[in-house]
């Protein structure tokens, strides 16, 4: 079974290897694929009115369900373009790296905000050190919410 710190460590690797091969010119998006990532912006739009994650004056149950609706955006995204979501925890990304890559990096962090939900229904409370990394991956400068900059084709 694989940890937070697995998904997130192989979230920020999948996603810095599809990145990386964008920003070289390796991998040009297609207008599927931009339209994707623009569609993806607006369906995981965090709602935070400018505040810096974590979000520790919200509810767990918005906490949360702000990190696992990425889980259920990504999952759609996938089918719609055909490209097949792989497990990232202890794996290193193929290359070339590409929409498959980026979209199961950042679902490694999304799939875990589904696990604490299902977690939190039982009563059980994730640790909130987990919970403030996995908001800062998501969402601020510099994250998957600024996904779109990363991006000069």
């Amino acid at each position: 079974m694989d940890t937070f710190e697995d998904r997130l460590n192989g979230g920020w690797k999948w996603w810095e290897a599809a990145i990386e091969e964008a920003q070289e010119g390796r991998w040009v998006r297609d207008a599927v694929e931009r339209q994707v990532i623009e569609d993806i912006g607006a369906a995981t739009n965090p709602l935070h009115g400018g505040r810096m994650a974590p979000f520790t004056e919200e509810s767990w149950h918005v906490r949360i369900g702000r990190i696992a609706n990425w889980a259920g955006v990504l999952r759609l995204a996938a089918r719609s373009g055909g490209w097949a979501l792989q497990p990232v925890a202890g794996r290193n990304p193929p290359h070339p790296a590409g929409m498959t890559e980026l979209l199961s990096g950042i679902y490694a962090v999304g799939e875990q905000g589904e696990i604490w939900m299902q977690q939190l229904m039982n009563g059980e409370l994730p640790p909130e050190d987990e919970v403030a990394k996995a908001e800062g991956f998501l969402t601020g400068p510099g994250s998957i919410e600024d996904l779109e900059l990363f991006f000069y084709d």
